[in-house]
């Protein structure tokens, strides 16, 4: 299984259970060694929702009535199929890795035609293409598309990585999985080209730096029907983290600190380019199975959900953000993890028509699961999650949402 592949199953490993495949399937082929991995997941969602607030902004609790969604689709990790490759050339270590992720949700013939509901979240993503080289005295270098370094490992930490989270009966709009924790505790780190360098390992302490693609900053019609505008970028986006691994007797953990910071140019003369950023604190702890992880970041024109999406209003002015969460887990002796979180995203007011406006304040979600190894691959995830947003207007602007799934996710 590829670096990244690894990466995801070892962040859900470390928040959830031991059980996921460690490697793919390994093929020698002459000078390289090519790794197929990936994995297969489906859940059975429903969603109730309880508020009749309007509230906008990204990842907000679907409030209308009292009304019932429910839906079959990917979790928050999506399908994966990867293929990757190593070599050792010149005294350099290389590798690539290519991976698609395909939709699993339905469309049939007339909501295909009709662009109903979930009618584009059986797409297919392209979230890798890279190559690394380097080696272990020097560390290395990626050029290609990644996960994203800032808030990386606040994903791959979120328990919900094998299973749902957040969801209001389906996947998030324009996508083809749920959003776990996303926007309710976390900023997505998205997948991004980039060019960036790893230290080696030294005792457990390491550090990534790089340059990646700054995204457009849009700011969407949600505040009172003040029009929409977006940002061009006119810098990269230069991100980083260090972190610290280790392990004593039946205690293992990690401590990071990732951060970045882009600045973006103004389409209008009114708008100054102005900088945004975001950094971000976090660890994990295992002992005796029992798990805990904590989260915080904090940003300025970020946003909450993904990154430079309603961080600036428009009158230019940058809004402020902060949340995190905590999670604690427990494996009982028949393997199966009990797990539950608490996350909250926070979008402070930039002025005073943000404060008049039904744009959000806050989201806010508890969520537990039951995460069951059936075999060496394959989980059992059963959720429920209890998901309230709120608006820059205090009065009435409040909506809840229950959800549940239950399906299963198997790494190969």
């Amino acid at each position: 299984m590829n670096k990244n592949i690894k990466l995801a199953v070892a962040g859900a490993v470390l928040a959830l259970s031991a059980t996921a495949a460690n490697a793919g399937i390994i093929i020698p082929a002459g000078d390289w060694t090519v790794d197929i991995g990936g994995n297969v997941n489906m859940f059975s969602t429903w969603a109730k929702a309880d508020g009749r607030a309007t509230i906008t902004g990204g990842a907000v609790a679907v409030g209308t009535g009292t009304n019932s969604s429910a839906n079959m689709s990917t979790g928050l990790l999506p399908n994966f199929l990867s293929v990757g490759g190593t070599t050792r050339q010149n005294d350099l270590d290389v590798s690539f890795a290519i991976s698609i992720q395909p939709g699993a949700s339905v469309q049939g013939p007339l909501e295909a035609a009709v662009g109903g509901f979930n009618a584009n979240a059986n797409n297919i993503n392209n979230r890798q293409a890279f190559i690394t080289f380097g080696d272990k005295s020097w560390g290395s270098v990626k050029v290609g598309k990644d996960i994203g370094i800032f808030a990386s490992d606040a994903i791959l930490s979120d328990m919900t990585l094998l299973g749902v989270g957040y969801t209001s009966g389906g996947p998030a709009a324009g996508g083809n999985t749920t959003l776990g924790r996303i926007g309710y505790g976390y900023i997505y780190a998205d997948w991004k080209p980039q060019i960036a360098y790893t230290t080696p390992n030294f005792n457990g302490f390491q550090a990534t730096a790089g340059i990646t693609q700054n995204f457009v900053v849009t700011t969407s019609a949600s505040t009172n029907g003040l029009g929409t505008t977006t940002e061009k970028p006119a810098s990269p986006a230069y991100e980083g983290k260090i972190s610290y691994s280790f392990a004593a007797n039946d205690v293992t953990g990690k401590i990071w600190a990732s951060g970045i910071a882009n600045k973006i140019g103004a389409t209008t003369v009114a708008l100054e380019d102005k900088v945004i950023y975001a950094g971000d604190v976090g660890a994990n702890i295992s002992v005796a199975g029992f798990g805990l992880t904590g989260y915080y970041y904090d940003g300025s024109g970020i946003g909450i959900t993904g990154q430079n999406l309603e961080g600036v209003n428009l009158q230019g002015k940058l809004r402020d953000s902060n949340g995190g969460y905590v999670q604690a887990t427990y494996a009982l002796p028949t393997k199966t993890k009990l797990g539950v979180s608490w996350g909250i995203s926070n979008l402070d007011a930039a002025n005073a028509t943000d404060s008049a406006s039904t744009l959000v304040k806050e989201n806010e979600m508890w969520t537990a699961g039951l995460y069951h190894p059936l075999t060496k691959h394959l989980n059992l995830v059963a959720e429920f999650s209890h998901a309230t947003s709120r608006s820059q207007v205090g009065t009435g602007g409040e909506n809840k949402v229950d959800a549940g799934s239950l399906g299963a996710i198997l790494f190969f």
